[in-house]
């Protein structure tokens, strides 16, 4: 009985040993094409994916250090329209200041030109009343001088004497 079964054992070991050959060749021949086909695609989808993220990243990287340049950038150029805000409105204060000193001094100059004119046209009709209060007391001091005959002929005489004939 042993040898028996030490027979079947060998039988059984070689038609084990030829079923699974068969199956490695046919596995080989059928499954295993697709499986290493569908692991090397598996393999370059990732390798591909791994790639992709890499490239992603370094987009973003560049991406980030653009934006952060260009924060950069709107932050000086702010910074210098500011500055230029701030000098234009000081600009402007001081020519309207400057504006306003030479409206100043140009209205203080009419005025007081204006002041003068009617301070001369003032003293000249005062002038005018004086001369003419002055005419009219001499008038009236000449008609009182000269109502008598003889006071008339006195004052000719004088007049003549002081006057110089040549």
């Amino acid at each position: 009985m042993e040898k028996l079964i030490s027979e079947f054992s060998l039988g059984l070991f070689f038609w084990q040993s030829a079923i699974f050959i068969g199956l490695l060749f046919l596995l080989r021949k059928f499954a295993w094409k697709p499986i290493l086909n569908a692991v090397n695609e598996r393999e370059a989808s990732i390798i591909n994916a791994l790639d992709s993220a890499e490239k992603a990243r370094t987009q973003l990287e560049n991406i980030q250090s653009e934006n952060q340049r260009l924060l950069k950038e709107a932050r000086k150029e702010k910074e210098i329209l500011l500055k230029e805000a701030l000098k234009t409105k000081n600009q402007i204060i001081s020519d309207a200041k400057k504006e306003a000193q030479n409206e100043t001094e140009k209205i203080l100059s009419q005025a007081q030109d204006t002041i003068q004119s009617e301070k001369r046209a003032a003293l000249k009709e005062l002038k005018n009343q004086v001369g003419s209060i002055a005419i009219d007391i001499a008038e009236k001091v000449i008609n009182k001088e000269l109502e008598n005959k003889d006071k008339q002929m006195n004052l000719v005489n004088n007049l003549l004497k002081e006057t110089d004939f040549k």
